[in-house]
């Protein structure tokens, strides 16, 4: 009876060890959606009532998992699936179920994170969610970056210059390898590798990236470097080259940030830059008003095009999760072309810019997260 027993024991020893290894991981699935109604005042011509969603924020599904390996090292996946809400169809137009990110990889406290599949590079990383665009905080999608600058002719671009200083994280960066430091006196600072996969030629099509930050307290700074390379540009040793630094500070109840950004096309050479500068007043616990301005300016090769863009987004939080806004969005342009047309970002499809050189749009929205 008694060796019976013992033999019980030791199975129940065993089936419990499993759940103490499963006890120590998790999976976790969460959620940003989106949806509003915008007026654009001119949009080919024509004012236009649409149904937008995204803008807020974007329509994204998590799937994050982690797994202790024991000894402050575990191992990582994370996959992000974007869609539109009005049609369930998956975004940006790849039908990838997952093609927002994919990745795998291992995080210690001690040495960093190594993660490799389809992931952000450091323009987004460092600049975006470092909070020095006006954009993550209270500005969204048509605060990013397009205007009269279709001329850079970005590669798999819906424009050819739709968020095209990257901070949107519109472009991810396919079969790449990316590491993050830990925190190290308030600094942490990353890189990133994107094959081109190209035989014989470890150069062509590939991609580099960039990018520190640094936080004390209220202040915090950012910079980031991403040296992108096509296929379709040059035999794949042109592209897309941008970097950026930013700044941003608390005061009371006021958030205020810097922004700075250079994109350059190393093929035909234009190049727009582009400086933005934001506060963020939080009027009281439900109550939050963002206000935003940014100029954008092109070189000789993009007719020295140039657009200011102001943006005014008012928001009613009815939770932690949820809330309620209303947004002003207004784009002037012009350059060297008398017939420059305005064009804010998130506005596709043919016909979309201005027809002359300004465009507004005024939006109610909801946004919600899980």
């Amino acid at each position: 009876m008694q060796h019976s027993l013992s033999k019980l024991g030791a199975l129940a020893l065993l089936a419990a060890l499993p759940m103490a290894v499963f006890a120590q991981s998790s999976v976790t699935i969460s959620g940003v959606m989106d949806a509003g109604v915008s007026h654009v005042s001119n949009q080919g011509g024509k004012s236009n009532l649409r149904a937008d969603n995204g803008i807020g924020v974007p329509n994204i599904l998590f799937i994050k998992g982690q797994e202790d390996l024991g000894g402050g090292m575990a191992a990582i996946f994370q996959l992000e699936s974007q869609f539109n809400l009005s049609t369930g169809a998956s975004l940006p137009g790849n039908n990838l179920i997952f093609g927002r990110q994919a990745l795998v990889g291992l995080r210690d406290r001690r040495w960093g994170t190594l993660s490799a599949g389809n992931q952000y590079e450091f323009m987004h990383d460092a600049l975006m969610f470092g909070g020095f665009d006006s954009a993550l905080t209270y500005g969204g999608y048509y605060t990013f970056r397009q205007g009269p600058f279709n001329a850079l002719a970005v590669p798999n671009n819906p424009t050819g210059a739709s968020d095209f200083d990257r901070l949107a994280g519109l472009a991810r960066v396919a079969n790449s390898v990316k590491y993050l430091s830990p925190a190290i006196g308030g600094v942490t600072f990353g890189g990133m590798y994107g094959f081109g996969e190209v035989a014989g030629d470890t150069a062509s099509s590939r991609t580099i990236s960039l990018g520190s930050n640094y936080v004390q307290g209220d202040f915090g700074l950012g910079a980031a470097y991403t040296d992108a390379r096509y296929s379709s540009m040059g035999n794949g040793h042109d592209g897309i080259r941008n970097w950026g630094l930013g700044a941003r500070y608390r005061l009371g109840d006021y958030k205020l940030n810097l922004l700075y950004t250079n994109t350059r096309n190393t093929l035909t050479k234009g190049e727009v830059n582009v400086y933005q500068a934001g506060v963020n007043w939080q009027m009281d616990v439900a109550w939050n008003l963002g206000v935003s301005y940014e100029y954008m300016k092109g070189n000789a090769q993009l007719a020295h095009n140039y657009a200011h863009q102001g943006n005014a987004t008012l928001q009613y939080w009815l939770s932690k999760r949820t809330d309620l806004y209303l947004q002003a969005v207004y784009q002037k342009a012009g350059g060297d072309n008398a017939t420059t047309q305005a064009w804010i970002n998130g506005l596709y499809g043919p016909g979309s810019a201005s027809s002359t050189g300004s465009q507004g749009i005024f939006r109610i929205g909801m946004a919600t997260r899980f």
